[in-house]
């Protein structure tokens, strides 16, 4: 006979169960949950509840007084529960997890309960039913958090070395960053060359540094770190293990074949980059000779020395048409793409440098160069270009002149709304940015995509860089479109987040996650192909084949206990017991109050 699976982590559920005493919080959270709701009238309704011993109403729960509060109740009640009923888990589960460990409490027999985004912003005219819906929520918590169990976090070695996906300017900034905090990097491009869009570009701005120049010296560091190898024309083909020791397969793409690579990480590291939109045939005049998008258009500034020409004819006139492929209506790109205002303006200032006497006009719907960047803007327009705004459903167009020329129609809303025709001899749409194909690797890393096609991070105010796959980070504009300066940041937030996890040699993971009881467990197999991220397998126990889980892959997205026909599969944490009794808990709130017979 096998071993018992080593998946539980829960202690073993007593035969019966004690009297709880639980601790009750309600937020006002400063009016946006007790301008809708009577606190005060749930703070009532769960009092004698039982099983609760305290049931309070502060107006911040969050606040340094009432955590300390809810600490001393803790000891001084021996409460052995808590619930919070405030706003949302991804705001403050943390704060409260850390008010129940100082106070000595296991952190995961606390439950918050989500009256604000699920209640009284809801329910903002409502205010006697946000009430009853509210005491409902709490009560469920209530029920939750009595059947609750003390659990501990599932501990694992790491491995001090990080793989970082994308040579670009992120990813060279996140690789010397970790080398200089002693961890190894393994850096894997699937290009020839490092550099990504940076390697390409002349003048950057704000400082009009050359944006290959930057990277050259970046790639210099690289060279001198023995900590740091490098793989070009490669790419990450497989991904095996759980967080803090994956092994993954890199191809090398060489001329005499691929070859495998195998390496143990830690953490990886996913900076991508992203692709400029294309415009489709006949989308402002594009496939017309003399128009250019932007990444061809900065090209040609960037190589020029005198006189601006382009295909042996030199420019004496350009016209900008902005926001093509961003900002579009449904259907399209609806997202600004944040760089290209200032790229733009930044772009126009350098043909001026190189011949002043060309004329620039900008047509653009909004100007959005922010921060700093206005002063690009500013510089722009007093050195001459002229900037014209059109409305969101009146585009200019572009037409072939018979001289040769362009022919730009706008209408500009700035003066007196007339149609007015440009004749230049250079188009330049101002495209932005796409996220880059990269089916294979979210086939391979399970990356979560958001509705506008980029790597989605967890929180952008609170997570900004961890992704939903524990140890995988996200840099850079594969993220979202932002400026060099902005990615570079974004890379050296990852590098703060992979030293905080590997640093340290371990890492703690949240003991809510799956397990299977084989006493009740038939071996079917329905359960193996459910799971997203592959965690779950089979094993013989006592003669037969019973499924097994590995609690260090597993996410507990609770995916897999609904296929299983024998309720062989429970979620800790949100076992069927709870949920069971907290539904009961809604169902029972629900049901109107009968009359007393006379």
């Amino acid at each position: 006979m096998s071993d018992k699976p080593a998946q539980t982590v829960a202690a073993d559920e007593p035969a019966g169960r004690p009297q709880r005493r639980i601790g009750v919080y309600i937020c006002h959270c400063g009016g946006n949950i007790s301008d809708y709701v009577d606190v005060e009238a749930v703070r009532e309704a769960l009092k004698d509840e039982p099983d609760v011993v305290v049931s309070e109403s502060p107006v911040f729960a969050c606040s340094d007084g009432t955590q300390h509060d809810m600490i001393d109740a803790i000891k001084d009640q021996q409460l052995d529960g808590l619930v919070v009923a405030s706003c949302s888990p991804k705001l403050h589960q943390v704060t409260f997890r850390n008010v129940a460990k100082r106070a000595d409490l296991n952190q995961y027999m606390y439950t918050q309960v989500n009256v604000r985004e699920q209640d009284s912003w809801a329910h903002p005219h409502d205010h006697e039913g946000a009430t009853q819906k509210a005491i409902g929520l709490v009560r469920a918590g209530v029920a939750k958090t009595r059947l609750s169990d003390p659990l501990e976090p599932l501990v694992v070695q790491t491995v001090s070395r990080t793989l970082v996906i994308g040579g670009g300017v992120a990813g060279l900034r996140a690789a010397i960053g970790l080398a200089d905090v002693g961890i190894e990097v393994v850096l894997v491009e699937r290009e020839a060359e490092l550099g990504g869009w940076v390697g390409t570009f002349g003048s950057t701005f704000p400082s009009n540094v050359s944006g290959a120049d930057e990277i050259a010296g970046m790639v210099a560091q690289i060279k001198q770190r023995r900590d740091i190898s490098v793989y070009t024309r490669a790419e990450l083909t497989g991904k095996s293990g759980s967080f803090g020791n994956y092994d993954v397969q890199i191809t090398l793409h060489r001329s005499d074949g691929d070859k495998v690579l195998e390496v143990r990480v830690g953490s990886i590291i996913v900076a991508t980059g992203f692709d400029s939109y294309t415009p489709d045939d006949g989308e402002f005049g594009f496939g017309i000779d003399g128009v250019v998008t932007l990444p061809d258009f900065k090209k040609l500034v960037d190589t020029s020395t005198g006189a601006l020409s382009y295909n042996g004819r030199r420019i004496r006139s350009i016209a900008y048409i902005y926001c093509v492929g961003s900002r579009q209506e449904a259907g399209g790109n609806e997202y600004c793409s944040k760089f290209c205002c200032s790229a733009t303006s930044h772009a126009s200032l350098q043909v001026d440098r190189l011949d002043p006497s060309i004329r620039q006009f900008h047509l653009y719907r909004d100007i959005r160069t922010y921060g700093r960047n206005e002063l690009l803007y500013n510089e722009s327009r007093d050195g001459g270009s002229t900037y014209m705004k059109f409305a969101d459903d009146d585009a200019p167009t572009v037409a072939k002149q018979p001289s040769g020329g362009l022919a730009v129609t706008v209408t500009d809303l700035l003066t007196d709304r007339r149609s007015l025709t440009l004749p230049v001899d250079l188009v330049v749409l101002v495209t932005g940015m796409v996220p880059r194909e990269s089916k294979s690797l979210v086939d391979v890393l399970k990356l979560p995509i958001g509705s506008d096609g980029f790597f989605n991070e967890i929180h952008p105010k609170l997570r900004p860089v961890e992704t939903v796959v524990d140890g995988v980070m996200i840099a850079g504009c594969c993220q979202s479109p932002r400026t060099v300066g902005e990615s570079v940041a974004a890379g050296l937030a990852a590098v703060a987040q992979s030293a905080a996890l590997l640093k340290k040699g371990f890492a703690e993971l949240e003991p809510l996650v799956a397990r299977v009881d084989p006493d009740k467990c038939t071996g079917s197999g329905a359960c193996l192909t459910t799971c997203p991220y592959e965690c779950i397998t089979s094993m013989e126990w006592d003669g037969r084949r019973v499924a097994t889980i590995d609690p260090a892959t597993c996410k507990g997205c609770g995916g897999c206990v609904p296929v299983c026909g024998q309720d062989a599969i429970d979620l800790l944490g949100y076992t069927d017991a709870q949920m069971r009794s907290a539904i009961e808990e809604l169902i029972v709130s629900a049901e109107p109050v009968k009359e007393p017979v006379a």
